[in-house]
């Protein structure tokens, strides 16, 4: 999976946590530079969801022979359903000449520490679990029972988060205009940094 090219990034943090509305903002505001992994689930679509776009959605039985041929980076249990990122998903944004972005579980952070992909890691810690709480009802998609699944899983990925050397950054969201802020800064900062070392990086016109 060495790729010449930037390093990918990998945003992680609880499921309510901002971490959507980060990533749009800087797939908007550079959408020739970055490049987002899309990642395998074997759960069913929400309503709005597409395949090939926000997921692809795929069997059990798909995804267990997909992972027993190597064909996964990372892979994730919650909820009884399966996610994973595939080295395809990965290497069709690099062959765009894209910095790779993708958005995985603390299983799955682990999991790309052990490749050889050198990935940028940041970690999206929300305000409180109250306020994600706060966030999920108003979504309207949770049953009681997946809800209180989801906030059991936030608490453990924000004490794994806070970790000191879990994470090359931590973005405390609080207030969303300075969470963007600090997160555009350090990603750019980061891909400049590269660059000083010989690594090419496609940035937007307006850059």
């Amino acid at each position: 999976m060495a790729s010449p090219g930037p390093r990918p990034l990998v945003v992680c943090g609880p499921s309510g946590s901002g971490k959507s509305t980060l990533l749009n903002r800087l797939f908007k505001e550079y959408p020739h530079t970055f490049g987002f992994s899309i990642s395998h689930t074997t759960r069913n679509p929400r309503a709005g969801e597409e395949h090939g776009v926000h997921y692809y959605f795929v069997t059990k039985n798909d995804m267990e022979n997909a992972i027993a041929r190597d064909e996964f980076i990372e892979t994730a249990v919650f909820s009884g359903n399966t996610y994973g990122t595939s080295k395809a998903a990965i290497k069709c944004v690099q062959s765009a000449g894209k910095v790779c972005i993708l958005d995985i579980e603390p299983q799955g952070v682990e999991q790309i520490k052990n490749t050889d992909l050198n990935p940028v890691l940041i970690f999206n810690n929300p305000p409180s679990v109250e306020e994600l709480e706060r966030r999920l009802r108003k979504r309207n998609t949770e049953t009681e029972e997946t809800l209180s699944k989801r906030l059991s899983a936030a608490e453990f990925e924000i004490n794994y988060g806070l970790q000191p050397g879990n994470f090359h950054k931590i973005i405390h969201n609080i207030n969303i205009d300075e969470a963007y802020e600090e997160f555009r800064h350090f990603i750019i900062n980061e891909l400049k940094a590269q660059e000083e070392i010989g690594i090419f990086i496609r940035w937007d016109a307006s850059e």
